[in-house]
């Protein structure tokens, strides 16, 4: 072993194969000059560029031993040199140091044939001094310790030729001395031995069969002994390399050459060529790769295809070209994963080594970051990079960077590598947290339970671990001369709010505090917010009545006359609730009515109305509960019990609300005028009945017996409006159409037998409440004031007149949207209404006159 320092620092150590492991190869920290006390502190290792570590370093001692057993031709194979390439770092300051290690080759490998056997086929008549080419010997060993001769076996036939080739022997070939008799000894059995130069030599043989034939005497011969070609490494497959032509001068079989490979041909030779039998053309099959091999040395056998057929063989010689097939390669050397966000410029991150598998590329390899962060790279000797920081870097904008390396080669084209290493920034408290929201407002009902959850504040922080840990509290302040805890108090963890105390929203609406949030970093950063209680009402005052106040208890007294109309006001009901919002919003309803059917109420006003007359039957002190009820949840009411008096006054005169009084001359001529104006309307509809019917009849075929029918609606009618939609009561209807036998008008001598019209579009109907017949209704209708002597039939007819109007504009409007507008089935439907409105008249007309 010896020690030398090239021209650049590096150290060298040249040691032989196979060493025991443990063995010593040389004080590699002595060498160095580096302190042995301080290798485990500065972290000194040695690393080999191939996968397998065949050496370590011993740290206590700075000796550099073999960690595993070398084989030279495992790492090598044949090369005349062996380098093993180490690289030696040590940190603080970080330095790398290039190591190599000679392994020098030791004779332990025999000489070996291919095959233990070869048998050969000798036509008797050979010419003396012909040569037989057999398969060499191959030994794994270099230089000396290679093959370096052959001897044969002693016979009266053969001798033993050997063609030099640089040093080494060349192909072992048999020469024939004397001519072979088949007759006397068909058969011939030698023994070739090959033999390295090692101290101790070791041998290796193969036998000889030798086949004595007749025949064919000449061999083929090629037209070159070597053939020379040269490829590039990116050739296409089946590209044609090269021909090989080999000419035998026999005639037939025996000059009719057959190509192929020569049995001692690598299967490196076989995967990459192929050769045609016929031609003797060698092409392409294969992937060359200059970096595995730079030269094929292909060995083609030529025989004719005649009996005892001589073989011959012709050399061919690939030398292949180097392409920039091959990217460069990144090795990482040492790497710091975590930096802090205050890391100074100029601070190593990584270390990295730049290789190219291309010889020609391997110094012109330039290597580049993306731009926009804070790192740049710096080229040092031995294509060795370093990454440093370069600028500001915040964790709170950027918390890892992934920085893609970028290299490329000097070839062409050009081709390039990319590696990612990933960067993570630690933190430093360097940021306050902050509210999620600059105010927050909080609403909690009142009447609340102590201990009860008002809400939440939150806070971020962009810091990251202890930095970010954040802690609630509530600043000192005062409520009503009271200390802020005393109302509520906050979770420092998680900053929930809760009620300390149980709030009245009558008393207190709403008050304002200050939560201040902190981190746990060094020094601990905060900030404040201001946080808005509201009290919600809650539905926890019933409604009070206020007006008319009750004498005593929760019961008033009213009087009402017998002969109030209907619509008439008999008392308003005012009440009040101490809540606010929907929980103060108050409705009105009849809860409870000696009579049902006499009175309702306005749901928002309060107001109390009779819906119809007093009759006979009807109670003289009847009994009304209303009941005011609020919009809360769940919703509270009160009660007011109402006592009334009906008054009998005999002159009391029916209510002339919504009717057109008259005087003058209209009380003498009034049936002359009516008799003229239901003359001339009767004819006008005469006219429209002929004109519709003709027009029904010619499009339409069909008339059913509904035509001359006509139903008149469930509808209630005659009801004097009030200030307000009135409640009816759900039987109402019903009570009065349940009567057996309608009854007749009342007479009124105030309004001295005469029929009154009023052609204002909005006066009230008006109806007798007891049999629920019509008496006057709108839609353009002279109102009618009915004579003593007129039963109701007449009154009947005429609400019947103006409800067949009404409701033939109602089935106007939904027969447009169910039947798509179908003017026939109206004009159906208005022609049964107008065949009604006739009838009605025509009884009208025989009771005037």
């Amino acid at each position: 072993m010896y020690l030398s320092e090239s021209v650049h620092g590096n150290i060298r150590y040249s040691i032989p194969e196979e060493l025991e492991v443990g063995a010593f190869v040389g004080n590699i920290a002595e060498d160095l000059g580096l302190d042995i006390n301080k290798l485990s502190e500065r972290m000194f290792r040695v690393a080999s560029e191939n996968e397998r570590q065949y050496l370590t370093v011993n740290l206590k001692t700075g000796a550099l031993l073999i960690k595993e057993k070398i084989d030279r031709e495992q790492i090598c194979e044949q090369g005349l040199s062996c380098v093993l390439m180490l690289e030696a770092a040590i940190e603080n300051p970080l330095k790398i140091y290039r190591i190599e290690v000679d392994i020098i080759d030791i004779n332990d490998n025999a000489p070996v044939f291919q095959r233990k056997e070869v048998s050969l086929e000798v036509f008797e008549l050979t010419p003396l001094g012909t040569v037989f080419p057999l398969q060499g010997a191959i030994d794994p060993d270099t230089g000396t310790n290679s093959v370096r001769s052959y001897h044969l076996s002693p016979n009266q036939h053969f001798t033993l030729k050997s063609q030099p080739d640089g040093g080494q022997p060349g192909i072992p070939e048999l020469e024939l001395q004397r001519n072979l008799d088949r007759e006397q000894e068909p058969n011939l059995e030698l023994t070739l031995t090959a033999s390295d130069g090692g101290n101790p030599k070791k041998f290796g043989t193969t036998q000889i069969k030798i086949n004595v034939a007749d025949a064919n005497d000449n061999a083929p011969v090629c037209e070159q002994s070597i053939y020379h070609v040269t490829i590039a490494e990116n050739t296409p497959k089946n590209t044609l390399i090269m021909k090989v032509t080999a000419v035998d001068i026999d005639e037939g079989l025996n000059g009719d050459v057959a190509y192929s490979f020569s049995d001692h041909t690598p299967d490196k030779v076989r995967k990459a060529f192929s050769l045609d039998a016929t031609t003797g053309e060698i092409r392409l099959t294969g992937i060359l790769d200059f970096e595995e091999s730079d030269r094929y040395h292909i060995s083609v056998q030529a025989k004719d295809r005649g009996p005892y057929s001589v073989a011959v063989y012709c050399n061919v010689l690939v030398m292949v070209t180097d392409v920039n097939d091959n990217s460069p390669e990144i090795i990482m050397r040492t790497t710091s994963s975590t930096i802090p966000e205050n890391v100074s410029p100029d601070t190593a991150v990584s270390v990295f080594r730049i290789t190219d598998r291309d010889s020609q590329n391997t110094a012109e390899v330039f290597c580049r970051i993306p731009g926009g962060i804070p790192f740049k790279l710096i080229n040092s000797s031995n294509n060795y990079y370093t990454l440093v920081t370069h600028g500001v870097i915040d964790r709170e904008k950027v918390s890892k960077y992934n920085i893609t390396i970028m290299c490329k080669d000097a070839g062409s084209p050009p081709l390039s590598t990319s590696k990612r290493i990933q960067v993570q920034v630690s933190d430093i408290n360097d940021n306050a947290p902050r509210f999620t929201q600059p105010s927050f407002a909080m609403h909690i009902t009142e009447n609340n339970v102590i201990g009860a959850s008002i809400g939440s504040v939150s806070a971020v922080d962009p810091d990251s671990n202890q930095n970010a840990k954040l802690s609630f509290s509530i600043l000192d302040s005062l409520i009503s001369n009271l200390p802020v805890s005393t109302y509520i108090s906050i979770n420092s963890v998680n900053g929930v709010i809760f009620a300390q105390h149980s709030f009245d929203f009558e008393q207190i609406t709403g008050f304002e505090v200050y939560v201040k949030v902190t981190d746990a970093g060094s020094p601990p950063l905060s900030s404040n917010v201001t946080v808005n209680v509201i009290i919600v009402d809650q539905n926890d005052n019933a409604p009070v009545i206020v007006s008319p106040l009750p004498a005593k208890g929760s019961e008033i007294e009213e009087t009402i006359p017998r002969t109030a109309e209907p619509g008439y006001l008999v008392t308003k009901i005012t009440a009040t609730d101490a809540d606010s919002g929907m929980n103060a919003k108050l409705s009105y309803q009849l809860h409870l009515s000696s009579d049902e059917s006499l009175f309702t109420v306005a749901r928002e006003t309060g107001e109390i109305w009779t819906i119809r007359q007093f009759t006979s039957k009807d109670s003289l002190r009847p009994k009304v509960i209303i009941l005011v009820r609020d919009n809360g949840t769940p919703s509270l009411s009160s009660t007011l019990t109402i006592n009334l008096y009906v008054q009998d006054d005999k002159t009391a005169t029916i209510s002339t609300t919504g009717m057109l009084g008259i005087t003058g001359p209209w009380k003498s001529d009034l049936k002359f005028y009516l008799m003229i104006l239901f003359g001339t309307t009767s004819f006008i509809l005469l006219l429209a009945i002929i004109f519709l019917g003709i027009k029904v009849c010619s499009s339409r075929n069909e008339v059913t017996n509904d035509f001359c029918c006509f139903s008149r609606g469930n509808s209630l009618h005659g009801i004097q409006k009030a200030s307000v939609n009135l409640q009816i009561p759900p039987k109402y209807t019903q009570t009065y159409e349940n009567e057996s036998l309608p009854q007749q008008f009342r007479y009124d001598p105030v309004m001295n037998d005469l029929l009154f019209l009023k052609l204002h579009d909005s006066a009230p109907s008006m109806f007798d409440v007891k049999t629920g017949t019509c008496v006057a209704t709108q839609h353009e209708n002279a109102l009618i004031s009915i004579n003593k002597d007129m039963d109701c039939e007449v009154s009947d007819a005429f609400f019947n007149t103006s409800w067949a109007f009404k409701e033939k504009k109602a089935n106007e409007q939904k027969l447009e949207h169910k039947r798509g507008k179908n003017s026939n089935y109206l004009n159906y439907n208005f022609l049964k209404n107008v065949m009604a409105s006739l009838g009605v008249i025509s009884v009208m007309l025989r009771n005037c006159y």
